[in-house]
């Protein structure tokens, strides 16, 4: 069942209008009616509001959203995109940011740059800035580029720990490769991940909360070069 699916049964469960379910979360009717038709989705903070006032886990009630981050390995012979691919970008976001891999000589002026080759499979990341932040990650095949991601994020609280950003893009699977998983939690640090597409072409945003602040933000897309 889709969120917006299981939003309106839940919703309607409870004998809600969608504007007594906007009162509830302090909200208007309009961003409701937005989640129920596909149009937006909650931020982490309405999902646990969500998750708390219908009783339901947050893994349940954003199935959807898994389901529109599930990759669709396809052996493309134009782009090169196979599931060997998909393993090598893990391995690459594991041993370069995520674990405090040596940067290489920067690329730009103040850039910080971050490469991981394997044969002739080669992925670089290079960002600028640091509370406010930009980059792109890529791969090449024997030195010619066929996948790209650009993210642009910022701090929003002095609470944010670079630890735990670290530790959440540790875990990238080749089922979500892009930032951390859907959903994450240690202690009072809660991260979230929407994707919309599939690696060809794809766009999504990630946040952090300490509890129920919002500390990070970043948006990001990407897809297949040639």
């Amino acid at each position: 069942m889709s969120f917006q699916e299981q939003l309106q049964t839940l919703r309607k469960a409870k004998g809600l209008s969608q504007e007594k379910l906007a009162e509830v979360l302090g909200i208007s009717r309009q961003a409701v009616a937005k989640w129920e038709v596909g149009q937006s989705y909650p931020d982490i903070a309405r999902l646990i509001a969500l998750s708390d006032y219908f009783k339901v886990s947050i893994d349940k009630l954003v199935n959807d959203y898994e389901e529109n981050c599930r990759l669709y390995i396809e052996e493309n012979k134009d782009n090169n995109i196979n599931e060997g691919i998909i393993d090598f970008l893990c391995r690459a976001k594991k041993a370069t940011y995520a674990g405090e891999g040596t940067e290489s000589e920067y690329s730009r002026p103040n850039s910080h740059d971050l490469e991981y080759t394997e044969g002739t499979l080669k992925y670089i990341d290079t960002y600028i800035g640091g509370e406010k932040f930009a980059g792109e990650e890529a791969i090449w095949q024997d030195d010619i580029p066929f996948w790209s991601m650009n993210y642009i994020g910022r701090v929003l609280d002095e609470r944010f720990s670079g630890s735990f950003l670290k530790e959440v893009l540790s875990l990238v699977t080749k089922e979500n490769p892009y930032r951390g998983p859907i959903i994450y939690q240690n202690g009072q640090y809660k991260y979230h991940c929407i994707i919309n597409g599939e690696f060809k072409w794809f766009q999504g945003h990630e946040e952090i909360y300490f509890d129920h602040i919002k500390v990070y933000e970043c948006y990001f897309h990407g897809g297949s070069v040639k």
